[in-house]
């Protein structure tokens, strides 16, 4: 679904150049629940920030789907993104003034689906992350893994292939983040492909396969006990 082919990123700051990305090559297939980890600043969220069409790469291939991303308009990123991405990130990135519905169905409403349509959506989405309670509360009235439950309802309600998740537990406790995970494992159950930044290896080793990185480059792939419980 997913090839990147030695990809490159800099950042360029007056004379001074960065390079985050050091020639990264990576494949994530159909129904894969992928972890990256590595410590602060190894350049695990630069990359999914690449292959999240969030960012672009200094140099490198990154295919999805059979389609080379160097030579698509930023149109038609942003419809991969809107209609075959879903995104959660640490700071759960939702609206303030929204409830937790109207943040569901903003999306919805943006691919096209009817008012009607999205509203039903949302209440079902949020009703499998049991925040059926929740609808019409707004996001401070919410606790952080609420929040974040939220926002995981709003990146796959409408059924992403990837579901992208940056750092999804850094900003809190351990009952949320466990129940947070629980989601996760969840959705992957039921075939979402997964791809997923964290430090906490604890959470890292609850996905199939196990990227480490350090230094802007790939150490080492390995498959988790999950997985080798799951193929025997």
């Amino acid at each position: 679904m997913i090839e990147v082919t030695q990809l490159i990123k800099t950042y360029v700051n007056g004379p001074i150049e960065t390079r985050v990305l050091k020639g990264i090559d990576i494949t994530a297939s159909n129904g894969d629940f992928i972890s990256i980890m590595g410590k602060s600043g190894a350049g695990k969220s630069t990359l999914m920030y690449q292959m999240s069409l969030l960012d672009d790469p200094t140099s490198g291939k990154i295919v999805i789907d059979g389609e080379n991303t160097e030579t698509m308009t930023p149109l038609q990123k942003s419809r991969i993104r809107l209609i075959k991405f879903g995104y959660v990130f640490q700071d759960y990135a939702l609206m303030p003034d929204l409830t937790a519905a109207e943040n569901v169905v903003l999306p919805l409403l943006m691919q096209g689906l009817s008012r009607t349509a999205a509203f039903a959506k949302a209440a079902e989405t949020l009703e499998r992350m049991q925040l059926g309670h929740r609808l019409h509360n707004l996001p401070s009235q919410l606790s952080g893994g609420e929040q974040q439950r939220v926002s995981i309802a709003r990146a796959v309600a409408h059924e992403p292939k990837v579901l992208f998740a940056d750092e999804p537990t850094a900003n809190l406790d351990n009952v949320s983040s466990k129940a947070v995970m629980d989601t996760f494992l969840e959705l992957h159950e039921a075939g979402q492909t997964i791809i997923m930044v964290t430090h906490e290896e604890e959470y890292a080793r609850l996905a199939d396969r196990v990227v480490i990185m350090d230094d802007g480059r790939i150490l080492r792939e390995e498959r988790s006990e999950r997985h080798r419980h799951r193929a025997a």
